[in-house]
């Protein structure tokens, strides 16, 4: 039902897309969208700072005549993501902070495990005890020599007189056979992996073993400039260990549950010919940005324009938390 509606809200919005005129006039500061001069020049700097992006132009017949020609969206590619969603979504609700959320509107941005670091911290040192500081009775045959060096000379004295041992001997002896200490290497090397064989063991094992490994996927991400919410737009392709293309339900994996069928929907990319792509719906993203201006503006600085699309990556990575595509830690505004 979810997935009808989506795609009714889709075909309507390209409609009012279609009709909707070109932003000429600068509203970062007071609505927090952008025009396409100022995408392009957010994504110059994204390109400087991060050269795992690119410039791309799609599909001839799809260019858009409000941008560059070479600057049609923006590309990265062969992004890696170790691990699915499940894995790490372990969070609770007192672990959840909503970033921003209207007055009359129960939808928001919600950035996971928020508080989970501190709170976990905290019930991880509610659990440690420190142990008991007051001295223990020890019994007085157990009491240690003043003098270590005098009770050990004469025990020494006789290790010094004896001949050493011969280890060919001892193994003739099947003595080491009811050695705990000694190491049966036969079975050793049964139960190590073979290390040419991408860990297959000699026991057979070697397919249970590797269905255990958890094969890293990777994900071709795009950013283009929706014109009808005047704010970038971020699309997602995800492959397999093999390089095949992953299902919609395969891609929703990597996608938080807190915003899969709802934030992110399945459509058709407004500048290549291919299969529906994930997309983190623009809807919102100008309500997002524009309190963050206004929070960094209360802190005393003002969040210059060319810097979007940094920012723009650091709040959708709550919506695909496991796919390894920001490596941009700090920005100056």
């Amino acid at each position: 039902m979810q997935s009808v509606k989506n795609y009714i809200q889709g075909k309507a919005i390209g409609v009012a897309e279609y009709l909707t005129p070109v932003l000429t006039e600068s509203k970062f500061r007071e609505t927090g969208v952008l025009t396409p001069e100022e995408f392009v020049m957010a994504g110059d700097h994204l390109v400087h700072h991060c050269p795992t992006w690119q410039w791309a132009v799609g599909d001839e017949a799809k260019i858009k005549p409000y941008l560059p020609k070479d600057k049609q969206f923006l590309v990265t590619k062969n992004v890696p993501c170790y691990r699915r969603v499940k894995q790490v979504d372990t969070h609770q609700d007192d672990y959840e902070k909503v970033v921003e959320m209207d007055e009359n509107d129960s939808g928001g941005w919600v950035d996971t495990h928020h508080f989970a670091s501190l709170t976990q911290s905290q019930e991880a040192c509610g659990e440690m005890s420190i142990p008991s500081t007051s001295p223990a009775v020890i019994p007085d045959d157990c009491q240690p020599s003043l003098h270590p060096a005098d009770d050990n000379k004469d025990d020494d004295d006789d290790d010094d007189d004896e001949p050493a041992l011969d280890m060919d001997e001892y193994e003739q002896s099947g003595l080491n056979e009811d050695d705990d200490a000694c190491l049966d290497m036969t079975k050793l090397r049964k139960e190590l992996p073979v290390a040419a064989g991408g860990g297959a063991t000699a026991t057979g094992d070697g397919d249970a073993a590797a269905s255990d490994i958890l094969r890293t996927r990777t994900y071709d991400l795009n950013i283009t400039y929706d014109k009808y919410y005047q704010t970038p737009r971020l699309w997602l392709y995800g492959y397999d260990e093999n390089r095949k293309p992953l299902t919609e339900a395969e891609m929703s994996e990597d996608i938080s549950q807190d915003h899969a069928n709802k934030t992110v929907t399945f459509e058709a990319h407004p500048n290549l010919t291919c299969s529906p792509m994930a997309s983190v719906h623009p809807c919102r993203h100008a309500e997002v940005m524009k309190k963050i201006i206004e929070t960094v503006a209360e802190g005393g600085c003002d969040l210059q324009v060319y810097v979007y699309l940094l920012v723009f990556l650091k709040f959708v990575q709550a919506v695909i938390p496991t796919i390894e595509y920001d490596y941009t830690q700090h920005f100056a505004l």
